[in-house]
Order: structure tokens, then sequence, then C-alpha cells
């Protein structure tokens, strides 16, 4: 039989972003303090949110309600990313975005500080945008989980496909 193993990814779920958009979009179009500026929050692609406002303070209330629709809906706020509000003729924008599978050099970061805890039999291997930790016993394959969990890498992890 194989070693224990679980892979490290980093995924949201596209529907329940798409959920918290349009509660947001709602939620934008029925509040009184967002009356009359045009606030608005969309797709801007397959991983882009795009936020629109007639005043920055407002365009900055907007992200701030689509990030309390995301937190609403389980999904960790180190999966958004949003530039900083810039102004465009009369209007406001700002570009957001999805953040989607682990890079190469969290990866190497991550692979790293596995390593530096000299757990005896645990390897973890880069795999495309996900990371597989395999190990000898299940009990060093929790204390990893509960490491990265403890450590702040920037980006949200999910821990799957532990077996």
């Amino acid at each position: 039989m194989a070693d224990p193993s679980f892979d490290v990814v980093s995924k949201v779920d596209r529907q329940e972003v798409d959920n918290a958009l349009n509660q947001a979009a709602k939620e934008l179009s029925q509040r009184f303090d967002f009356r009359g500026t045009n606030t608005t929050v969309s797709w801007a692609g397959e991983e882009a949110v795009s936020f629109e406002s007639e005043t920055e303070e407002r365009l900055r209330a907007g992200i701030e309600v689509f990030k309390e629709k995301l937190v609403k809906r389980s999904i960790s706020l180190k999966a958004l990313e949003v530039d900083e509000p810039a102004i465009s003729g009369k209007v406001y924008r700002a570009n957001g975005k999805i953040l989607q599978g682990i890079a190469q050099d969290k990866a190497k970061e991550i692979s790293k500080a596995i390593r530096d805890e000299k757990l005896k039999g645990v390897q973890a291997q880069i795999q495309g945008d996900q990371l597989r930790v395999s190990g000898k016993k299940k009990d060093d394959l929790q204390a990893v989980i509960a490491l990265l969990k403890e450590k702040d890498f920037g980006i949200a992890l999910q821990f799957t496909n532990y077996r």
C-alpha cells in the first residue's frame, strides 16, 4: 500500500465567489448610502472583478461590502487581491483578482517550511500549482497540516485528498 499523503492547494469555489458578487451587487444597488453614486461590482473576466463608483470613498466601501460577502461564504480574503482605486474620467475604478493555485515561489517556501520541521519520512513534492505531501505516518502528516495552518504564507491554503 502507498504511503499516506495529502495535497496542499489554493482554490476557491467559483460558484461561491459568484454568489458573493451577486449579493454585493444587489446590496450596492439597494443600500441608501450608495444611492446616486453608481457604485457597481461585476465580473471583468474569468478570475477578475471590477469595482466602479463616482467617489473614492464609496468605491472603498463597495469593496468592503464584497469582502464581507466573501467572508460570509467562507472564502478567505487572502484569495482576493484588489488594486488601489484610480480615477478614470469622472469615475473611480479598481480591479480585483481571485487568486487560484500556488505560485512556484510560494510552493518552494511551503516545501522549505516542511523540510525545516525535520519530520522523519515526510516529503513535499511540487506538482504544478499544488503540493503533494507524503509520509510514513499519518500523525506526521497531521503535524504538517497543523504547522501550515499556523504559519502565514500570504495565500489561502486548503488540504485535500488526505489518505
